[in-house]
């Protein structure tokens, strides 16, 4: 089984942290906050790199519980203390999270999840994402800002184009590729919105994170899915942010993870 790439910071025996990022995402988004959390936090911060993303190994198959094994495994290789490890996902990573909790709880001490709910999510919003990476033609684009150019036609959304854009690189023969596995994540798009469920809810401490200004976790999950899975949970608003809130409130998030890790 090949083995997902991480970025390990901080003391060796300090409390681990796990990050896992969202669709389309790469350990690197998490880099300026995984340093504050290692240098400020003194905790042990291992950014990961999900499969189908970043310099994680590409697979035709994607899905929530192949992912969690993934993740269980580079908890293995590192042999982290189950006692100790808080696990954090960001959306898609926020379901990998929820998914590897419910099945193997022993596995993990806390579990802080980032805007995202349990239940199914609809991927429509992502259609448009879709076109605009389609869109780049990667065997003509020269430099970063025709590619920009091309995924503007259906993205008009600055910081989303920014976001994407950090996914493209320069092979040694000087041409442009995607380092997310296009056509498999555009074929997984319906099993990347699939609910997390479980016979057996999760019942150590864990922590929901949601944006203000983002409806990923509505009124109702608070209420209904949430607690179901996981009634020793608490959900925080995190107040002006949307679904990025670790890019947008950065200093609100460091506080938050830090101040739960350790209470």
């Amino acid at each position: 089984m090949s083995l997902l790439h991480f970025l390990d910071q901080g003391e060796p025996t300090a409390r681990p942290l796990v990050i896992l990022h969202g669709l389309f995402g790469t350990l690197d988004n998490w880099q300026t906050l995984a340093r504050r959390w290692a240098e400020e936090a003194g905790l042990r911060v291992i950014s990961v790199d999900l499969r189908n993303h970043g310099r994680s190994f590409h697979s035709p198959e994607h899905s929530y519980a192949l992912m969690a094994q993934d993740v269980l495994a580079l908890f293995d290789h590192l042999a982290l203390d189950p006692a100790q490890v808080n696990l954090m996902g960001h959306s898609m990573g926020g379901k990998v999270a929820m998914c590897l909790a419910l099945g193997y709880p022993e596995r993990l001490a806390q579990l802080l999840v980032l805007d995202i709910a349990p239940r199914f999510s609809d991927m429509e919003h992502q259609t448009d994402i879709i076109a605009g990476l389609q869109a780049v033609d990667l065997s003509t684009i020269q430099n970063r800002q025709q590619a920009e150019a091309a995924l503007a036609r259906t993205i008009p959304q600055v910081g989303v184009r920014q976001f994407l854009l950090k996914n493209l690189y320069r092979r040694e023969d000087n041409s442009f590729a995607w380092r997310i596995n296009l056509p498999v994540l555009t074929a997984s798009l319906a099993a990347v919105g699939e609910e997390i469920d479980s016979a057996q809810p999760f019942l150590k401490p864990t922590l929901f994170l949601r944006g203000g200004k983002s409806d990923y976790i509505t009124p109702d999950d608070k209420l209904t899915c949430i607690p179901a899975l996981f009634p020793n949970s608490q959900v925080v608003t995190v107040p002006d942010a949307g679904h990025w809130l670790h890019a947008e409130k950065p200093d609100e998030v460091f506080e938050l993870v830090k101040n739960f890790v350790f209470m």
